[in-house]
């Protein structure tokens, strides 16, 4: 399946979600590669080595135009500054999308994170028709499950050591919404 809706730009109270830019590299190289930042997700390596960034931005237009997924850069409205991702890939056969996001350290516990993700659940549900969405994290990273809470996502479950981050596995936490779910909030 193809999309052939324009690449999105969001905008929330505090936050443009946009296409990212060969420009914002530097930038996704010193944020994603943060050790704290790395650790907490399965496919940011650390050390994030030079080039990676340029390689991962070039992916987005194609996978979006195939209808795989939605890759947004998370930045602050007043100003610009770049401060995370948020995106879904996507399971056209099943009209399911998989939540994605990570925000930079410098902007953790402000609500961003939160924001940024219910804006792409909602594009999710209302604009590519998804019909459920679901979003995994890291046993040992509560936060990012209060962030799934927060948008009206169901714990479904636990998978034990599912992952493997470096050399140990992680258990993973597994959420869930269906769109009916979203609308009737």
């Amino acid at each position: 399946m193809t999309v052939r809706e324009p690449f999105p730009t969001l905008h929330t109270e505090r936050l443009t979600l946009r296409p990212f830019t060969l420009a914002d590299a530097d930038d996704v190289q010193r944020l994603a590669g943060d050790p704290a930042v790395a650790s907490t997700t399965l496919n940011i390596p650390h050390p994030y080595e030079d080039g990676l960034a340029e390689q991962w931005i070039s992916t987005h237009r194609e996978k979006f135009g195939m209808g795989l997924g939605v890759t947004l850069a998370a930045t602050l409205r007043e100003g610009g500054a770049l401060i995370g991702c948020v995106g879904l890939a996507m399971n056209q056969p099943h009209d399911r999308g998989t939540l994605g996001y990570w925000v930079g350290k410098p902007w953790w516990g402000m609500g961003y994170c939160t924001e940024a993700a219910r804006a792409v659940l909602t594009y999710g549900f209302d604009v590519l028709g998804l019909h459920r969405i679901v979003a995994t994290h890291f046993a040992r990273n509560p936060a990012s499950g209060r962030v799934m809470q927060k948008i009206g996502m169901t714990h479904e479950g636990s998978l034990r050591q599912h992952v493997k981050k470096g050399e140990g596995f992680e258990d993973l936490a597994y959420y869930g919404i269906l769109k009916s779910e979203c609308q009737s909030r």
